[in-house]
C-alpha cells in the first residue's frame, strides 16, 4: 500500500491555506490522513472555529471509508437520506457527508489518503483540497 509522505501533506496542507488566501475565503482547518484514515498532519487558522478539526476529519474519514470524494455523499444523501442516517449509525456520527473530503491518488490512481477541509463553504473547502494536492503533483478524487 502506498502512503502520503509527511512532505507531501504539508505541501498539500500549506497549498491549500495559500487557495484560500487568494479566494479571500474565511479561516480554514485542513487535515491530511493516510489510507487507514489516521491523521498525518493537520492545521487550524487562527480563528477557524472549534468543530472544524472534527468536520474536516469527518469529510476525509467518510471519503476513505466509503471510497469516494464526499461529494458524492452529499449527492447520495440528497437522494436517499436513509443511506446516510445509516451511514452515520454505522460510523458512530464520524461521517459528514458535504463536499470537501477529497481523496489522494498517485499518477497511477493507488490511493494515498485524503484531505478534508473545513471553515468557508463546503464548495470553496473542496475547491482548495484540490489545489492542495495538485501542488504536491498527486490526482484529487472529489465524488463529482
Amino acid at each position: 500500500m502506498s502512503w502520503l509522505t509527511l512532505e507531501q501533506a504539508d505541501t498539500i496542507i500549506r497549498a491549500a491555506l495559500a487557495k484560500g488566501h487568494d479566494l479571500a475565503l474565511a479561516p480554514l482547518t485542513v487535515v491530511v490522513l493516510d489510507p487507514g484514515g489516521h491523521p498525518i498532519a493537520l492545521q487550524r487558522e487562527d480563528r477557524s472555529g472549534i468543530l472544524r478539526v472534527e468536520i474536516a476529519t469527518g469529510k476525509a474519514w467518510g471519503a476513505l471509508g466509503m471510497g469516494f470524494g464526499s461529494r458524492e455523499m452529499a449527492a447520495r444523501a440528497a437522494a436517499n437520506p436513509a443511506f446516510v442516517g445509516a451511514l452515520a449509525v454505522a460510523s458512530q456520527g464520524r461521517v459528514v457527508p458535504v463536499p470537501g473530503g477529497v481523496l489522494v491518488e498517485d499518477a497511477a490512481g493507488a490511493l494515498l489518503g485524503a484531505v478534508g477541509i473545513s471553515g468557508d463553504t463546503s464548495d470553496n473547502d473542496e475547491t482548495c483540497a484540490v489545489a492542495g494536492i495538485e501542488a504536491a503533483a498527486l490526482r484529487a478524487r472529489t465524488g463529482s
